[in-house]
């Protein structure tokens, strides 16, 4: 029988402030804080002990990466479809990957290459739709009808309880927010957005850890006086959103005065080599900061590479009117390499192998057939506007993704693409797979969960697939 939530009402009124926003809110907000909207929570059932509670970071590859060019190279193909990287072996017999990613190489037996991810969206919004949140529609939206695994797994585990880590417990580390978002959750279950570029030397995360004691009073004096004009509105709340708010203002205060939350965010307090090991550049220390955020209690984390580490249109879309797709992926893989292998091996040297589940992934792959097209212009990966350069185009029949730690047994290959890579032959697994493999490792049993839509309509968290056997523990 499957379990019911029911997101209150509260959520659909016109104009409450969003979670983020008040966690973001800082100094100057608290003292004009009116009526609430922010969730109605209650703890229905313990959760396990903060030692034993699990973690997903996922690392997202906006536009999608070229399986063909990476994790699933074709290297007997004609030129039409071959690019012009040489394969080479990995630590795990009868694996290769592409001369790009030798870093991953080294470490594969560390995780497991699924090479028969398949969807049916080919544009942007719906792909990401379906990866994120299981939308079947294969239509574009401007905005999601589904709330993303992140946002769904955040309100779970709050409404669960159980937790008193002052951290907030969704954090976006450059989170993918363009096609995703908590739609009829509400805004409350947007993640915590670090959008400064953490390689930066005076990067830094807004309104955490003030260390001054004497604006921590003028704030203690502004919470006190919204308080006291909030008692005849608290007279009045028979549904009990004020309790809520407590608990939120209460997380907000926290993250403003306690050491643990600066501390948290403070890449200077690694060790110089493990930046260097990264790479000290914004995708490495965004993925070191995902560590140091799990590793203080954070249980989901998404990072997005993207931006001009990516080449001249900053993500991976290799279009050739975008980029020249193997200069492109000349231009970005080092980095990436770099980034991802080291999340890999400091997950298990740290002992969070069993804790954190790591998953890599885009929307979809590019197109296994080379196709021509004439750049709309010049920069990193791009000849100049005018120029013929070679391309790949969406690709969602078939793509691949790696998963490592989880408790998972690594060193694997999941699946199968036919010679040229065009479609899956062996072991298809798509979005709700997908998603219940997340879920699963957070402890979520998707195939008895639903949560009511804005209409009142119970909606399952995943309305087909299974949990990937391989890849749980």
């Amino acid at each position: 029988m499957s379990s019911i939530i029911q997101p209150p009402s509260i959520v659909r009124c016109a104009g409450p402030m969003g979670r983020r926003g008040f966690m973001q809110i800082g100094l100057a907000g608290f003292a004009s804080l009116g009526w609430p909207g922010l969730l109605k929570l209650r703890a229905e059932n313990a959760l396990k002990p903060a030692s034993e509670r699990t973690a997903v970071i996922m690392v997202w590859l906006p536009g999608g990466l070229s399986h063909i060019d990476t994790y699933d190279p074709k290297p007997e193909i004609g030129s039409e479809y071959r690019g012009p990287f040489s394969t080479i072996p990995t630590k795990v017999p009868g694996l290769h990957f592409t001369e790009l990613m030798p870093m991953q190489a080294r470490i594969a037996d560390k995780f497991t290459v699924l090479r028969s991810m398949n969807q049916k969206a080919g544009g942007h919004p719906a792909g990401s739709m379906q990866m994120l949140s299981g939308d079947s529609d294969e239509r574009d939206k401007p905005k999601p009808r589904l709330p993303d695994w992140m946002s769904v797994a955040y309100y779970l585990r709050n409404k669960a309880g159980g937790r008193s880590n002052p951290l907030p417990n969704y954090v976006g580390v450059n989170p993918p927010l363009e096609y995703n978002g908590p739609a009829y959750l509400g805004d409350a279950y947007s993640p915590f957005s670090v959008t400064d570029d953490p390689s930066r030397p005076n990067f830094q995360v807004p309104n955490i850890g003030l260390s001054d004691e004497a604006e921590t009073r003028r704030l203690n004096d502004r919470i006190a006086l919204r308080k006291n004009l909030d008692r005849m509105e608290r007279a009045f709340d028979r549904e009990g959103e004020l309790g809520a708010l407590d608990q939120f203002e209460q997380q907000a205060m926290t993250l403003l005065t306690n050491p643990q939350t600066r501390d948290a965010f403070d890449l200077s307090r690694e060790d110089a080599r493990t930046r260097d090991r990264y790479g000290r550049n914004r995708w490495g220390q965004q993925l070191l900061l995902a560590r140091r955020l799990v590793e203080s209690g954070v249980e989901i984390v998404t990072s997005s590479l993207s931006g001009p580490l990516c080449g001249r249109v900053q993500n991976w879309d290799d279009h050739a009117v975008n980029h020249h797709v193997f200069d492109g992926l000349r231009f970005r893989m080092k980095n990436y390499d770099q980034a991802v292998s080291a999340l890999i091996e400091d997950i298990y040297e740290r002992g969070l192998g069993k804790k954190v589940l790591v998953v890599v992934t885009g929307e979809f792959g590019r197109t296994p057939k080379i196709s021509f097209d004439r750049s709309t212009g010049a920069g990193d990966a791009s000849a100049p506007a005018g120029t013929l350069q070679p391309g790949r185009d969406h690709w969602p029949r078939a793509f691949s993704n790696i998963w490592a730690g989880g408790g998972i047994q690594t060193g694997g290959i999941i699946g199968a693409t036919d010679k040229r890579g065009e479609d899956v032959i062996e072991r298809p697994c798509g979005p709700g797979d997908f998603l219940a493999t997340i879920y699963h490792h957070l402890g979520i049993d998707s195939s008895k969960i639903t949560i009511n839509d804005f209409n009142g309509r119970p909606t399952p968290i995943v309305d087909h697939g299974k949990p990937i056997p391989e890849l749980i523990a």
